[in-house]
């Protein structure tokens, strides 16, 4: 697919995609080979009109009879989303959610790989944590330099995520997932996505005293 199209891409249809395809290799996975789009919308609760428009924009049609073919759309979804030659993530912050991460999301994405975490419990430094090499922090910019690691995912306390987002900018990371409870700021050339459960479980909160 043209790399121009897929810069013009949405945000938000880039997110349904992701859902999209963890959705298709399920039930690939289960020996299912074309799915119709009220099916995928079953499934992320959303319409079958916006599964179809989502699926238009990046051109791609299904047959009327059996529907779009889950293995043509997981691989054009994986055009669209992957880099070619994968990409490297590394964690800040290596305790329970760190590490919980790290455990979930290994081997699940081959373009994606988490080859570092740091942290700055001496009893941690130098280890395997969750399958993953742990680094201080002191040595930050040194492995992600070495290692080229492009993503970085914030789960520190929320005292030290302005500081370890700084960090990370300087050392050369251009995305950034922020897991910790403080917003933190990063230049225009960086991608910021934050995360905050507490908000997400109050609007759940919400919904449930509404009904």
């Amino acid at each position: 697919m043209d790399q121009e199209l897929i810069k013009k891409i949405p945000h938000k249809t880039i997110q349904r995609l992701s859902q999209y395809r963890r959705a298709l290799l399920l039930c690939f996975e289960q020996g299912k080979t074309h799915i119709f789009s009220h099916e995928i919308a079953n499934i992320q609760h959303i319409t079958a009109v916006q599964v179809r428009r989502d699926l238009m924009l990046i051109g791609y049609s299904g047959n009327l009879r059996k529907g779009y073919n889950i293995k043509d759309l997981i691989d054009l979804i994986g055009e669209i989303i992957d880099s070619p030659n994968g990409q490297k993530v590394a964690i800040f912050g290596m305790g329970n959610f760190g590490r919980a991460i790290a455990k979930y999301f290994t081997g699940r994405r081959s373009k994606l790989t988490i080859v570092a975490g740091f942290d700055v419990s001496p009893e941690k430094v130098g280890k395997q944590v969750a399958g993953v090499p742990c680094y201080s922090v002191e040595e930050a910019q040194q492995i992600i330099l070495e290692e080229g690691i492009r993503i970085g995912i914030i789960t520190v306390p929320g005292d030290q995520a302005v500081e370890t987002a700084r960090m990370m900018v300087e050392a050369g990371v251009k995305g950034i997932l922020n897991f910790s409870p403080t917003p933190v700021e990063v230049p225009e050339n960086v991608f910021l996505e934050e995360y905050d459960m507490v908000t997400s479980l109050e609007k759940v909160a919400f919904y449930v005293k509404e009904h």
